[in-house]
């Protein structure tokens, strides 16, 4: 069976983490190689994303966004395709999507955006978590800290233009996370299994 690349998706608040362990452990149950990962990473371009906005410091928009894709350009070669070459399924907790939503959120062109994430491999599977957007909010502000992307203006713009990519783009799942974390996470099994029947 060829591995998956699996990308979870969506505005802060919408589960992305929790989903991308909870999904793991499903794989890993049914005796497959995972691997779980995320963006922006723990190497040293996303160690100083991190570290640059908790502490606010201030980048023009596309400095940001190229950041961001200079880290994923790691990624994709000290992480991912290494683990699919070796058979794992990879599960990311963000990946482009989240460049193009936060990115025009920001003001910067969909054109130059893409431009950027042009060479990049396209996953197996997007999931697109979304629960109601008061939810998102209520979410993030039970957490102890917020960066400086997680402002409430901010991400209804995020919110809305993830909604319009999942209008455009069909192939996007699209999942409600408002209710019982098993029974969203049992949706996201299935549709993965099914991708994996027809591979």
């Amino acid at each position: 069976m060829r591995p998956l690349f699996i990308v979870l998706e969506g505005p802060d608040g919408g589960g992305t983490t929790l989903h991308s362990a909870l999904l793991a452990k499903r794989l890993e149950a049914q005796g497959l190689k995972v691997l779980c990962t995320f963006e922006p990473t723990d190497g040293p371009i996303g160690t100083a994303i991190r570290n640059d906005l908790d502490t606010g410091a201030t980048f023009s928009p596309l400095e940001l966004q190229k950041r961001f894709c200079s880290d994923r350009a790691w990624h994709l070669k000290e992480v991912i395709s290494p683990a699919l070459r070796a058979g794992s399924t990879v599960i990311s907790d963000r990946y482009t999507p989240s460049t193009l939503a936060y990115g025009e959120a920001l003001g910067i062109r969909r054109e130059e955006l893409e431009k950027l994430n042009k060479d990049f491999i396209q996953p197996s599977l997007v999931f697109l978590l979304m629960p109601p957007f008061d939810v998102c909010i209520r979410r993030l502000k039970s957490r102890a800290k917020l960066d400086a992307l997680e402002e409430a203006t901010f991400q209804r713009r995020v919110y809305d233009l993830y909604a319009h990519m999942a209008e455009e783009d069909h192939s996007i799942i699209r999942i409600d996370t408002s209710g019982p974390k098993h029974s969203a996470a049992e949706e996201i099994f299935e549709r993965v299994k099914e991708k994996m029947e027809s591979v």
